[in-house]
């Protein structure tokens, strides 16, 4: 009694184990039960391939004993027109016994064409659900695969949730606010860059002037314009000091 209650309980361990194996992989266990019934039908195919080997062996004998009664009754007729009847009965009891056999064989014949027929439907059948197993177990891997990134998918999705309660959604806020900073920090640069412009540009300006009245000067000295066709510059009389014009005085002609 107690060997029978533990050899129950090791083979109900041992078909636990052999479950997780079944269940591990479906799709290798349908792939290797296919990779069987293939290695079957090779071997079927084999003794299909010598069994029509002896029905064609069967197939010329029967040819051979129907060749054999058309000479016995050829034989035998002619030895009947000939007047000779002890020989034409010799062959006449030939003629028989090659019927028997041919009648024989040809039942064999009905027999082997039956079987290798009924074994040949069997195999094409077989053939027929490989074919169809081999497309349902690439079908079902695909699907597995399909499903099982559907779920890593769905897995994913649910951990990405950007809820501000969350690691992400809180890393979001992080990244938002230093964005914020960075900009910030560009627009405090461009307006402190606009400061001084004005004076920068009137400094230039004044430059640009002064230049140009050293310039006129510089041509009077040489005596390539003369002064009186030299104008001021507007902008040297608003840069030099105010000067008050003399009034022209007039003569009186006597």
């Amino acid at each position: 009694m107690i060997l029978e209650k533990f050899w129950s309980a090791f083979k109900a361990q041992i078909n636990k184990i052999a479950n997780i194996f079944w269940e591990a992989d479906p799709v290798a266990q349908m792939r290797y039960e296919y990779d069987q019934a293939v290695a079957q039908l090779k071997e079927g195919r084999v003794g299909l391939e010598q069994y029509r080997g002896l029905v064609e062996r069967v197939t010329r004998q029967v040819s051979a004993n129907k060749g054999h009664v058309q000479k016995l009754e050829a034989e035998t007729k002619a030895y009947l027109k000939a007047g000779d009847r002890a020989t034409a009965a010799k062959f006449a009891l030939e003629l028989q016994k090659a019927k028997e056999e041919l009648a024989a064989n040809s039942q064999q014949l009905d027999m082997h064409e039956t079987s290798y027929g009924n074994n040949l439907k069997k195999i094409q059948h077989a053939n027929e659900k490989l074919i169809e197993l081999r497309d349902k177990i690439q079908k079902y891997d695909a699907e597995l695969k399909m499903s099982a990134a559907e779920a890593e998918i769905a897995k994913l999705a649910e951990g990405f949730n950007m809820n501000l309660t969350t690691d992400f959604g809180q890393i979001e806020q992080v990244i938002q606010q230093k964005i914020d900073q960075n900009r910030g920090k560009v627009r405090v640069a461009a307006d402190l860059s606009k400061e001084g412009i004005a004076d920068i540009v009137a400094e230039e300006r004044m430059r640009g002037e002064m230049a140009e009245q050293a310039l006129q000067s510089f041509e009077v000295e040489l005596g390539l314009k003369s002064p009186e066709t030299t104008p001021i510059s507007q902008s040297a009389k608003d840069l030099g000091p105010a000067t008050e014009e003399r009034p022209k005085q007039t003569t009186k002609e006597p």
